[in-house]
């Protein structure tokens, strides 16, 4: 009998949450997709010193500062990504700017402009971006003009539904970090069929689905494979390597959870999403107004530790 990763790959398209190359060569995903976590943890592994190498040394030679030398490596992970699956590639957007609108947009456009030089089309790459109200703004314009986006840190369906109408290619809702919330806020566990960030990104999908909306549903951050297994015939699931390995060596019948054929059934009322409705959705919802913010803090402070990492290496090369 095939694996489940092997079942679950038939129902939907798995993509590598890494920038362990060796792991994506491994598991043989579709996609797949960093932050600026994954790149601060891969740049300290001797098997990719050489990309960390290369940037320091553009960055004396073209006298950049920190911070562009780091979008220089996101970017360089990426196209050695790109190397080894057949479709896409997310790179985020600065974290620091997930409130500015321009700001975003202008960074988008560099990494685009990065990866074109190194002959990376367009096509291969997914923007990553926060769900903020000003990040998703941003989607709406990079969408226009066909850079396609990923809105990262999906905690609630009014994200969800400002980034399907901003355009959004794909969103990421977080699985395990709402149900990380319950858990710590209500002092229980639960099942996969009562996981609330299995049942968020359940209600998202069948939104979507009932309502004819191509942005793409890609489920993310897996606390166990219960998760994943309830989640089997989303869009996309993007899987850490431990998760990939567990599914791998797991026997056993896999069966389709989410069916857009049946979602017209699950979904709720549709909702016309304006700022103030975006906004006071948000509010009304704890869970995801702390997530949301918790999630920009952490990605804030591993983009400011890659900065002094790079920072550090300048004043030793001096």
């Amino acid at each position: 009998m095939p694996s489940k990763l092997d079942q679950l790959k038939t129902l939907t398209v798995v993509v590598a949450d890494t920038g362990d190359m060796d792991t994506i060569r491994a598991f043989e995903p579709v996609d797949a997709t960093t932050n600026p976590s994954l790149i601060l943890k891969a740049a300290g592994m001797p098997a990719y010193a050489r990309f960390l190498d290369e940037a320091i040394e553009w960055g004396r030679s073209h006298h950049h500062v920190s911070s562009e030398i780091v979008d220089r490596l996101a970017v360089s992970f990426g196209v050695e990504l790109a190397t080894i699956v057949p479709g896409r590639v997310s790179t985020e957007v600065d974290a620091d700017l997930s409130f500015d609108t321009e700001g975003t947009v202008a960074k988008a456009r560099a990494i685009i402009a990065d990866y074109a030089n190194r002959g990376i089309d367009q096509s291969r790459v997914l923007i990553k971006i926060a769900g903020t109200w000003e990040g998703i703004r941003a989607v709406e314009i990079l969408q226009k003009e066909g850079i396609d986006c990923n809105v990262t840190l999906i905690f609630n369906l009014a994200q969800a539904i400002a980034a399907a109408e901003a355009g959004a290619f794909l969103i990421s809702p977080f699985v395990g970090r709402i149900m990380d919330w319950h858990k710590d806020k209500e002092g229980k566990t639960f099942t996969p069929e009562t996981d609330p960030g299995v049942l968020s990104v359940r209600q998202i999908y069948a939104y979507y689905k009932a309502y004819g909306i191509k942005t793409i549903v890609m489920g993310a951050s897996f606390r166990n494979v219960g998760e994943i297994e309830a989640l089997a015939g989303c869009d996309r699931l993007t899987i850490s390597p431990a998760l990939l390995k567990e599914l791998a060596e797991t026997q056993g019948t896999l069966q389709r959870k989410l069916d857009p054929g049946k979602a017209a059934a699950l979904a709720p009322a549709k909702i016309e999403m304006d700022e103030k409705t975006f906004r006071l959705m948000l509010n009304m919802d704890a869970m995801a107004t702390e997530k949301l913010a918790d999630g920009i803090r952490q990605f804030s402070r591993d983009l400011q530790s890659l900065r002094e990492l790079v920072s550090n290496r300048l004043q030793e090369a001096a």
